[in-house]
This record gives C-alpha cells, structure tokens and sequence, in this order.
C-alpha cells in the first residue's frame, strides 16, 4: 500500500511563496504609490498589449482541448478505475456545481457589466444605450461568464482528478507533469509550479475579495448611511473583519458549518433571482435570455479571437483580457474544488458537466439581473447607466431599490457577497495549504492560518493603492492588474498540463483493457490518493464518510 500524504509542511514551497507575499504585502504598506505606478506601468503599458493575445488565443485552446477530450475515445476513461462508479450523485453533483459557479463575481458584475456595456458598446457595435446596444452588452456579459472560464476550470480540474484518483499521485499540481518532466516534478521544478499556483490563487481570491468589500460597501451605504463609493478605508475594514470570519472557520474543521454556509449562499441567490424574475419584467428577461443565447452562440468563435489590436483597445484589456486572466488565476482553487468532487466520473461525463451546467446558471443570472436593469434604463424606470457610471458597485443595489422590499433584497445581496467572502476564500486559504504541504488534504491550521491573512492584507494592499489614486475605480483598476499579474505565468503552467494531461491520456487505454492501467512507477509509494486498484475496493459506506 502507498503511504498517506505527509502532514509536513513543504519548507521550500511554504517560505519561498510565504516571503514574496510578505515582500508585496510590505511594498503596499510603506509605498503604495510606488505599487501603484507599477501596475499601470508594467502590466497595462507591456503586459497586455504584448502578450494579451496569449489569454485570447489559449482561452479558446482550453475550451476546444475540452471538447476534444469529451468527444474523442478518451471520453470513456473514468477518473479512477475502470469499474468506479461516480462518488456523488448525479443530482448532488449537479447541485454542488451549481454552488461552485456562483460566486463575489456574479454578484457584483450581474448588474454593473451588462449595463457598462449599453452605454458603451464593444467596438462601436451599436448606438449607446439603445437596444441593439442592450443586445451586444448581453451577448458579451455571456461570453465572459460561461464557456470558456469554465473550460479553464475543466482542465485544471480534469488533470487534477485524473492524476490523482486515476494515477494514484499526489494532489499536487506539480506532480501532474509528471509525463514531462519525470522525476524533476520532486525538485526544484515542480515546486516552481506549486509555489506560482500558490501565487495564482492568492492574488485571483485578493481580486474577489476586494471586489466583495467594495460591494458590500455601497450596501451598507444604501442602508445605513455608511460607507460609499469613496470610503475605501471602511472596505479595508470590512475586508478584516471577514478575514477573521474565514480563517475561523477554515481552521474549524466543522465541514457541516462550511456545507451550511454553501447551502445557504445558494438558497438566498436562488431567492433573490425568483423575486426580481417575479416582480420584474418576466417576458422581457425571457426574451432576452433567449436571444442574447442565439446571440452568444452565433458570434462565439468571432468574439473569442478578438483582441486589442483591432478592436476596442480599452473593452478587450479591461474586460477580456481582466476575466480570461482572473478565470486563470482561480483555477487552482476551482480545479481543486471539481477535481474532489468528480471521482467515478467518465471524462464525457466531467467535461460536459463541468463547463454546461454552470454555463447555464451563468446565462440566467445575467438574464434576470441585467434584463432587469436593462429594462428599466430603456423604459425610464430608473436611471441604473447613471448610477453604473457614477460606481460600479453600487450597480445592483440601484437596480433592487426599483423594486418593492429594496432594503430586504438589499440586506440579501449584502449578506451573500458575505457569505460568499467567507467560503471562497476559507476554501482557497485550504488549497493554498494543501499545495505547501506536499498534498495533504487537512493541512496544518497555522499554515491555513498564514495564507488566510496573506490573502486578506493582498485583497486590502490592492485597494490601498487604488486609493492613492482617488477613486473607487482606481481602486478596481488595481484588483483587475493584481489578477493579470499572478495570471501571466500560471497560463503557461495551464498551456504544459495540457500536453502532458494528453499524453498520459495515450498511454491510457482505458475501458478497451480488462485491467486498469498501473500508475507511474516514479510515483508509486510516495504518497498521496490511493492507486485506482484500491481506490475501486472502497465501500460506499466509506465513500460517503467522505465530504467536500
């Protein structure tokens, strides 16, 4: 039998990530202009006019390598053994997805993104604020939030499962590269890709974070008279105090308290949709679901090749580029979240679940949040472009005080970006102490403890420097380079586990052979999830005793 993962911290990968975060977190505190003028200068005067057709082109190789393996003969391979059946439910597996896409995100760009694009529409695609323009804005809003970052999240994920559940390796991102670097994955190599993994999820759950506590800013404002669309020293506040929520309840170990947590996030979200789809405009939302589908669908491939040189300059690195790489930088966290939850699944089964159910929660939060906004900007209901104009975050908010019961939606919204501030980021603080303790699945609470508060002091670090600026909007600009940052290099380590994901999958074949194929020799007895030929002897009973 292999021996379990050790619950030693990995020293090279914990201090060599814990130090350069420390280093960033200090050259916010004693010079955040400094901080500042870098972000402008490298990423949005070098970066992304150099290299952002890299996010564009390999976003759309993720999405087109996915569908490859869900139609190809690797379809059929199951992460884990052959005779495996899937760990979760179809029903709960769906349910569980449905939580990981919803998300800080969603809650804060439902509104603001749609309408940002109305009033000024991609490439001069339509006239500003009318219903062409409407149109675009929908059809751009789902391009963003459904195929491809999931398709990203697909990869992570599938390699992560199959390595793992299939190979019986350790549950590191690093020892997916196995196939091409050998044994080099336990040296210096693989702990570079575990230390910028570290670094991607870090900044990725700062951004979210960030964004979260600007949000809940403007709701405390439209409640209580506090806070604002300037006051970022009450988001640095906000971003403490629930830094304290989530490294509470990460170091808790009460997994039926963080299960509680998602359950409610997505309860209170479902609410929240039903009463704007009930008390909105129900045939308008229906109708521009539908067509802002056909829409998506149809200009899918000429929207995903896109990029600044030709385009909108400005829309294509400030939206596109921002979420291919922030989608990017989540994907250790996400990919990690999928991978624990897919084991038994067939490839087929993962891909297509993976990247169409959250697609599809994805297509009817924008159509009921933004169809909303939509359409009380183009009946004279409520001027929600001024109100996008004036502040990106305080977008849904005026968007709910259209309607009856505004301070109880308003309080709701308030409570899920909580809510979803806790989880996400209780969730990302234990992968990145997963990835610098060699795999363990329960690492030591200090060291979740360490990460917790790193990415707490990056999430404020980033809007201390937005604030030196002036302004709530300098603010978000510095969120959205601090995720193409971290995301620059990891996409590089997503392009490589792409190659080697498929040419382990070669050497796998699968259901066409009565046995299971053995793992990697190189990995074998040092540690990490059991072989598949065990893996497959685990009773039910066992395998429920199992939680995310």
């Amino acid at each position: 039998m292999q021996r379990p993962a050790s619950p030693r911290i990995d020293s090279t990968v914990f201090w060599v990530a814990a130090v350069l975060s420390a280093l960033f977190v200090a050259w916010g505190v004693f010079f955040a202009d400094s901080l500042a003028a870098v972000f402008d200068a490298v990423l949005f005067d070098f970066l992304v006019p150099s290299f952002g057709w890299v996010f564009i082109l390999s976003s759309f190789g993720f999405l087109a390598f996915s569908v490859y393996l869900a139609f190809s003969r690797y379809g059929r391979i199951r992460l884990g053994a052959d005779d495996e059946q899937p760990e979760f439910r179809t029903v709960s597996w769906v349910a569980m997805m449905f939580s990981a896409g919803m998300g800080i995100g969603l809650m804060f760009f439902g509104v603001a993104e749609p309408m940002t694009h109305m009033g000024t529409p991609p490439a001069g695609a339509a006239e500003p604020n009318t219903r062409g323009a409407a149109q675009v804005a929908m059809e751009y809003s789902y391009f963003h939030w459904a195929f491809h970052p999931w398709a990203i999240y697909a990869i992570m994920g599938l390699a992560l499962a199959y390595f793992c559940f299939r190979r019986g390796m350790p549950n590191l991102i690093s020892t997916a590269f196995h196939p091409l670097l050998g044994d080099r994955v336990y040296g210096p190599a693989g702990k570079t890709i575990d230390i910028l993994a570290i670094f991607a999820t870090l900044f990725g759950s700062a951004t979210s974070l960030g964004l979260g506590a600007l949000q809940i800013n403007e709701g405390l404002d439209v409640l209580f008279g506090v806070g604002g669309r300037d006051a970022v020293g009450l988001a640095i506040v906000v971003i403490v105090v629930l830094t304290l929520c989530f490294i509470l309840s990460a170091v808790s170990g009460v997994h039926r308290g963080i299960q509680w947590l998602s359950n409610t996030n997505m309860v209170l979200a479902v609410l929240l949709l039903f009463f704007l789809f009930v008390v909105g405009p129900t045939v308008f939302i229906l109708d521009t679901f539908v067509q802002s589908l056909g829409g998506y669908l149809a200009n899918l491939v000429p929207m995903s090749f896109r990029t600044a040189s030709y385009g909108d300059s400005e829309f294509v690195s400030g939206w596109t580029i921002f979420y291919w790489a922030w989608w990017i930088s989540w994907a250790p966290f996400v990919g990690t979240f999928i991978a624990r939850i897919s084991r038994g699944r067939t490839i087929r089964e993962f891909v297509v679940g993976v990247i169409l159910v959250p697609s599809l929660v994805s297509w009817v939060w924008f159509a009921v949040l933004g169809g909303t906004a939509i359409n009380l900007q183009l009946t004279g209901g409520a001027d929600i472009a001024g109100a996008v104009a004036e502040s990106q975050p305080a977008a849904l908010f005026s968007t709910l005080s259209a309607f009856p019961l505004s301070g109880l939606t308003s309080l709701i919204a308030i409570i899920l970006v909580a809510l979803f501030f806790i989880s996400g980021a209780d969730a990302a603080s234990v992968v990145m102490g997963m990835l610098s303790s060699k795999g363990n699945i329960n690492p030591r609470a200090w060291a979740v403890v360490v990460w917790g508060v790193f990415t707490g002091a990056a999430a404020a670090i980033c809007l201390l420097a937005g604030a030196i600026q002036g302004s709530v909007d300098a603010a978000i600009t510095a969120l959205q380079s601090v995720a193409i940052a971290s995301a620059a290099p990891f996409v590089l380590i997503l392009i490589g586990l792409c190659f080697s994901l498929l040419k382990a999958l070669r050497a796998d074949r699968g259901p066409d052979t009565l046995a299971a194929p053995e793992p990697d020799r190189a990995i074998s007895g040092t540690g990490g999830a059991p072989a598949p030929q065990q893996m497959s002897a685990e009773s039910p009973q066992e395998r429920d005793r199992r939680r995310i």
